[in-house]
């Protein structure tokens, strides 16, 4: 697959047009599977949950057994830590001074359970957060600063219209030129994707929410929010200091070239020791859109730390702790509730969709089988 280009420009098909689709192919397919998501409550003239899977499978095909997106795909474990600084905005037990078992899942983006590694792949954390005395949090997390549509309807009709041409393998002008020309927002999004400063692999990523949850305090006042997972060693986020970081072994980074190189690398770092993440939360202005994961946040928003992840084994999804999850983003404690975003409530329709799918299908071995995952590391 096609490197990320420096940037993007998307207008009617013209002289060059089969280069810059060459182009649109290429960032599309490194996201088009960072979320999948129709409302299943939708009428019979409007997206179902299957509908919106079809548009995925015309991009990825389909692979039965595998998640429809996110397909390949490693099981972490670990805990999470409350700092106790994110109490005052949510009555939430995880954001107190206490531990909870977390199991997780790192991917990369996309309906193909075996597309080799390559660094400008979009890469996805998904956690299972479990309190002690219950209401667990569930979220998924990825690497990009914006998403690619501002409504499901929106991101199915994306990825009809840059679906493969079977006849050249790229797609067809006549059905990306005028998308583009009518979804300006798809176009800027893509050109902030396309930009986007690459890690060096899993374990160094900053994985960020893109839809906007709310915090809820004691008095039930709500606040519109936004979270980041970052890296132990990371000095900041945005403008805003986030204090010294706790000490943790570095990341490995990537040294092969094999076809699963960045998952090798989250595997070694792990045996290495312990990986360590911020999670750092956004309190949004009134001015900052909550139903539009296509626009980021200005980067000087207050930011709270409220805790700090640490993973300490990888496993393999065969039979692995995360195989039977299913990470739908509205499993949220009380304290914490979904925005206004029409992305949420239709992501998690699809995501139950597509267990049930694969919960009927026969699964073939992982491309990260229990060899290549090991002992994987310190429990």
């Amino acid at each position: 697959m096609a490197e990320p280009p420096d940037g993007f420009m998307f207008r009617v098909p013209g002289p060059g047009v089969l280069m810059r689709l060459g182009l649109i192919g290429g960032v599309l397919a490194l996201v088009c599977g960072a979320f999948a998501w129709s409302a299943g409550w939708l009428s019979a003239h409007r997206l179902t949950q299957t509908g919106m899977i079809d548009a995925l499978h015309t991009v990825d095909g389909v692979h039965p057994g595998f998640r429809s997106n996110h397909a390949k795909g490693v099981c972490v474990t670990g805990w999470f830590e409350g700092s106790g600084q994110a109490s005052a905005l949510s009555t939430a037990s995880v954001f107190g001074r206490e531990r909870s078992a977390v199991v997780g899942r790192f991917a990369l983006a996309g309906g193909m359970p075996f597309q080799p590694d390559a660094p400008a792949k979009v890469r996805s954390m998904a956690l299972r957060l479990m309190p002690p005395h219950g209401h667990e949090w569930r979220m998924g997390l990825n690497d990009i600063p914006v998403f690619v549509a501002r409504t499901p309807q929106d991101f199915h009709d994306l990825l009809l219209a840059t679906r493969p041409d079977p006849a050249t393998g790229k797609p067809d002008p006549a059905r990306v030129g005028p998308f583009m020309a009518t979804h300006p927002d798809t176009a800027r999004a893509l050109a902030q994707i396309g930009h986007r400063t690459l890690s060096s692999g899993f374990a160094d990523d900053s994985y960020l929410s893109l839809n906007t949850f709310r915090l809820i305090d004691a008095r039930g006042v709500s606040s519109p929010v936004r979270w980041t997972m970052v890296p132990v060693g990371s000095p900041s986020v945005g403008s805003s200091p986030v204090g010294p970081p706790p000490v943790t072994s570095p990341p490995v980074a990537p040294t092969g070239t094999g076809p699963n190189a960045l998952f090798d690398a989250l595997v070694a770092a792990l045996h290495r020791g312990p990986l360590q993440w911020r999670l750092m939360v956004s309190v949004g202005a009134p001015s900052d859109p909550t139903s539009d994961p296509t626009v980021a946040w200005p980067a000087d928003r207050r930011q709270v730390e409220a805790g700090t992840l640490t993973l300490t084994r990888a496993e393999s999804e065969d039979n692995g702790p995360c195989t039977g999850i299913t990470f739908d983003p509205t499993i949220l404690p009380e304290g914490i509730a979904v925005s206004d975003d029409p992305i949420l409530p239709a992501r998690s329709a699809v995501y139950m969709r597509s267990f049930v799918l694969r919960a009927g299908q026969t699964k073939p071995p992982s491309a990260i089988g229990p060899a290549a995952v090991g002992p994987g590391g310190p429990s």
